[in-house]
């Protein structure tokens, strides 16, 4: 049995559409408020619409929420083919620049993960909190890029659908219309087979090794499912070793996707981790 949450009715916007940006347009969901700024960075395969399930309740709770889709995602512009930039970049442009956010919790999933730690590494003034959920981080020493290549086997992979890596076996049982919801906003997001063509890989400002990682001070949550396959619970732990002040929280019956899969769990760790730094 599956208790299947439906995704609920998007909070008004006060502004969204394309943001000017140098050298890219970017879309954007910016839903107003006099409350703290949290920004929602998509992972790999999606886009802005990913985060259907904590617009609303984060606007509820008293939050300011961005929303964005990074280069070559959802309606979001590629920019220079020849030169697709840097993630944090655009980030900063878009959120600092352009909606002229002074400071903001930074919650990343997946490869938004990397980009905030990148973003972490590049401007820890503007953080108050920074979440990290089913991140690989982009960590590049030798030995955990040996363990990724082990770990992850795309001579294995390359030829099975995205869905059935990043959602859990529970979530893909108990949920099948969930799933089918994940399998059309990921057509959406990214153009043709995410394995193979079409997607933007965009460079990191930072060389993130494991010592410029120790280096975050910056208030830090981790998260991953149980049933990951990418961050598996024992990488996660890894990670929490070289972030010794960050909290942990391994989701029950999630994949690679625990903000979809498990919202409700995933809300609310994140709420009580984002209250805490209301003093901050």
């Amino acid at each position: 049995m599956w208790n299947a949450v439906p995704v609920p009715e998007q909070a008004p916007c006060n502004r969204s559409g394309m943001a000017d940006l140098p050298g890219v347009r970017l879309w954007y969901s910016d839903t107003g408020g006099d409350g703290p700024t949290v920004v929602l960075s998509h992972a790999h395969s999606g886009s802005a619409d990913f985060w259907g399930y904590q617009q609303p309740v984060l606007t509820k709770a008293g939050y300011r929420v961005i929303t964005y889709s990074r280069r070559g995602h959802g309606k979001s512009e590629r920019g220079n083919e020849t030169d697709f930039g840097f993630a944090d970049v655009d980030l900063h442009n878009l959120v600092v620049t352009f909606l002229g956010v002074d400071k903001f919790h930074l919650v990343g999933v997946a490869a938004g993960g990397g980009i905030a730690i990148d973003y972490a590494l590049s401007h820890p003034e503007r953080l108050i909190s920074l979440t990290i959920a089913s991140s690989l981080i982009a960590v590049i020493d030798p030995e955990y890029v040996k363990l990724l290549s082990n770990l992850h086997r795309k001579d294995l992979t390359r030829n099975i659908p995205n869905y059935y890596i990043e959602l859990s076996a529970s979530y893909r049982a108990g949920n099948p219309a969930g799933t089918t919801e994940w399998i059309e906003l990921e057509k959406l997001a990214v153009p043709g087979n995410i394995q193979h063509s079409g997607m933007i890989s965009q460079r990191h400002t930072n060389k993130i090794t494991w010592k410029a990682v120790e280096s975050i001070k910056v208030p830090t949550l981790l998260m991953t499912g149980d049933a990951d396959s990418y961050v598996p619970p024992s990488l996660l732990r890894l990670q929490a070793s070289h972030m010794k002040h960050a909290e942990v929280l391994i989701i029950s019956e999630a994949g690679h996707a625990p903000n979809w899969e498990q919202p409700e769990a995933f809300n609310a760790a994140l709420l009580q981790f984002l209250r805490k730094k209301l003093n901050v």
